[in-house]
């Protein structure tokens, strides 16, 4: 049997790499509080192009959402007087009703808007996990939920790639 040649084996090796760092964006977009905030800035240090980090950092945010809107307050709720979650699932459902509070006293009729800038403003604390959560608190229909979600989720990933890329830092020197 004949050898590979040096160029096949590197190829292989490199989109070995570029998979597993792509599944590594993907996942962390999924985890809740870092999001697509923490992916993105990951996808773009480790050399990923933009726009491709940019998308599948927008699935793996969105990929929970139904979930957390459908089962998270019922789950929560549960958990809140058992032993070793008790205290977490408390901070978690208090912390989404906090949310949902700040949303309707700001929001008024605007809820919908209001959650989608809640969730497109990349500030710590807001997200797609907190603003699904508060909009399920709320009793906000599922789909006008999703849709301002997903719309928060992509206005805070080009946020974060414009952040990531430098842009934003570029346009306050020159501002500034």
């Amino acid at each position: 049997m004949a050898a590979q040649p040096a160029e096949s084996n590197y190829f292989f090796k490199e989109t070995i790499f570029i998979m597993k760092s792509y599944l590594i964006v993907f996942l962390i977009s999924m985890l809740p509080i870092i999001e697509l905030r923490g992916a993105i800035p990951y996808g773009v240090l480790f050399g990923l192009p933009t726009v491709p980090t940019y998308i599948v950092a927008i699935i793996g945010n969105m990929l929970p959402v139904p979930f957390i809107y459908l089962f998270a307050r019922r789950v929560l709720v549960w958990g809140q007087d058992k032993p070793l979650i008790g205290k977490l699932f408390t901070f978690l459902l208090e912390k989404g009703e906090k949310g949902g509070q700040k949303l309707q006293a700001k929001a008024g009729r605007g809820l919908f808007v209001a959650l989608l800038l809640f969730v497109g403003i990349p500030l710590p604390g807001t997200g797609a996990w907190t603003g699904t959560l508060a909009a399920s608190i709320l009793k906000m229909d599922f789909k006008s939920t999703t849709f301002a979600v997903t719309l928060g989720v992509l206005l805070a990933g080009v946020i974060m790639g414009l952040a990531s890329n430098g842009l934003l830092g570029a346009i306050g020197l020159f501002f500034g």
